[in-house]
């Protein structure tokens, strides 16, 4: 523990005992608070490669408890939080990207579906593997497939946004270490007061 110990007169020591009440005040404030990081909700912030595909929650800068919201299904309600930082934004437009494809895989794969089960009937009688048909089991299998490659890594890039975003907050936000961990008075040898800030060595 570091202790700096500033004498100072009575008038003097008056403003720095309301500077020390509105810090502490200020402090005890901050600490109800939630922190400045995005959070994504536990089961979200682990999801693996090729997990589930529906919407991420997340608890925005400064929430507590279980003030969860969802990120929507491009991310797009999280991308304001992540404005300042412009690599957590590249890793939100690919987020984006992928959740696009994996709509226009989807299409193509009820297409495919779709155009499968008009030709049953088609021609009068029930068909089912005539040449149109396998075009569409076809089309249909390559989609499968192609889901597959689409959502390995889409989640990841959702989670490499957050990241990206609470990596360069605490860079910036280095000086709270410089923060003193106590603010009171001490009484001299003397008997004048004096203002005692310490610091706790971790």
């Amino acid at each position: 523990m570091h202790e700096i110990i500033w004498p100072s007169t009575r008038w003097g020591l008056r403003g720095l005992a309301t500077t020390a009440l509105v810090w502490g005040l200020s402090l005890r404030t901050f600490a109800q608070q939630g922190p400045a990081t995005v959070r994504l909700l536990p089961d979200d912030a682990a999801r693996g490669l090729s997990g589930p595909q529906h919407n991420f929650d997340f608890l925005p800068p400064g929430a507590a408890g279980d003030q969860y919201q969802t990120a929507g299904f491009f991310g797009q309600k999280l991308r304001p939080y992540l404005a300042s930082s412009p690599e957590a934004l590249d890793h939100l437009d690919d987020y984006r990207r992928q959740k696009t494809l994996f709509l226009a895989d989807r299409l193509v794969a009820v297409g495919a579906f779709g155009l499968y089960g008009q030709q049953i009937f088609a021609n009068g009688d029930k068909q089912y593997f005539n040449d149109p048909q396998k075009a569409a089991i076809g089309v249909f299998a390559v989609s499968v497939l192609a889901t597959a490659f689409i959502n390995r890594n889409t989640n990841s890039h959702l989670q490499r946004a957050v990241t990206a975003y609470n990596t360069g907050l605490a860079h910036q936000r280095g000086w709270p270490r410089l923060r003193p961990s106590t603010v009171g008075l001490d009484a001299a040898p003397t008997g004048q007061p004096l203002l005692a800030l310490r610091w706790a060595v971790r």
